[in-house]
C-alpha cells in the first residue's frame, strides 16, 4: 500500500537508479504518472518528456476499452472484443481519430507541443500511477518501437500478477513495486488516490522544466 503517489514516487526512484548516468529518457503519462515520476526523474537526472496514449471506446459503451491509441497514430484494438460486439471498422478509425486530436490538444496544453519524444536509441522508461489491463501501455510501447527506442522499461508502483508477466513478453523490463494476484482496482493500493488535476500537472512540468534548465 501507498500513502500517496509520492510516496510511491520516492520508492520507485530507488528501484530505477540503476539506471542513473545512461541515455535515459523518462515518459510520465499524465496525469497520474506525473507525480509518480517526479523523484526518479529529479533523484536519477533523467531526461523526460510526456507521452499521452488514450484510450479507443467501445460505441456500446464509453466507459469499457477497446483499445488504445499512441500519440504517432500507433494503436491496437482487443480484436476478440471488436468481433464479438460486431464493431466496424469505420467506428474504429473514426474514433482513434478523435482520441488524437484529444491527445494532440493535451500534449500541445502541457507541453506546448505536439512533438513525438526524442526515443531513438535511449532507454525509454514509460512510468504511470498504476496498470490494470495495460491497454494505454501497450499503444504506448508500438509507437515507442516504431520510433526506435533501445530498450523500453514500463515501471509502476502497482500491476496485476499476470499483467506484469505479459508486458514481460513485450518489452525489456517490467518494475512494479506490488504485484498482487487477486487485483483489485489501481486506486484501492493508495491511502489517497485523489484525481490529479490539470493545473498540478503543468506546477509539475514547470517543477521539472527548472530543474533541468539549472542541472
Amino acid at each position: 500500500m501507498f500513502k500517496d503517489r509520492f510516496e510511491a514516487s520516492k520508492r520507485l526512484s530507488k528501484l530505477l537508479s540503476k539506471y542513473k548516468g545512461q541515455d535515459v529518457i523518462a515518459l510520465p503519462i499524465p496525469r497520474g504518472g506525473l507525480p509518480v515520476a517526479y523523484d526518479s526523474i529529479i533523484d536519477n537526472n533523467f531526461s523526460w518528456d510526456l507521452i499521452i496514449p488514450r484510450k479507443i471506446r467501445s460505441p456500446i459503451n464509453e466507459e469499457v476499452a477497446i483499445g488504445a491509441v499512441a500519440p504517432d497514430g500507433t494503436y491496437f484494438v482487443n480484436d476478440n472484443y471488436v468481433y464479438d460486439a460486431n464493431i466496424s471498422q469505420e467506428y474504429i478509425e473514426r474514433e482513434v481519430e478523435t482520441q488524437i486530436k484529444e491527445i494532440h490538444s493535451r500534449t500541445e496544453k502541457f507541453k506546448g507541443n505536439t512533438n513525438f519524444p526524442k526515443v531513438k536509441d535511449r532507454i525509454a522508461i514509460l512510468i504511470d500511477d498504476g496498470i490494470a489491463t495495460g491497454f494505454t501501455i501497450l499503444a504506448a510501447i508500438e509507437a515507442l518501437k516504431k520510433h526506435g527506442a533501445k530498450k523500453i522499461v514500463i515501471a509502476t508502483p502497482v500491476a496485476p500478477e499476470d499483467t506484469v508477466h505479459y508486458l514481460s513478453t513485450l518489452v525489456d523490463e517490467v518494475i512494479s513495486i506490488v504485484t498482487p494476484i487477486n487485483f483489485m482496482a489501481v486506486g484501492f493500493y493508495y491511502d489517497d488516490f485523489s484525481q490529479i488535476e490539470d493545473n498540478e500537472v503543468s506546477s509539475l512540468i514547470e517543477k521539472l522544466s527548472s530543474y533541468q534548465e539549472n542541472s
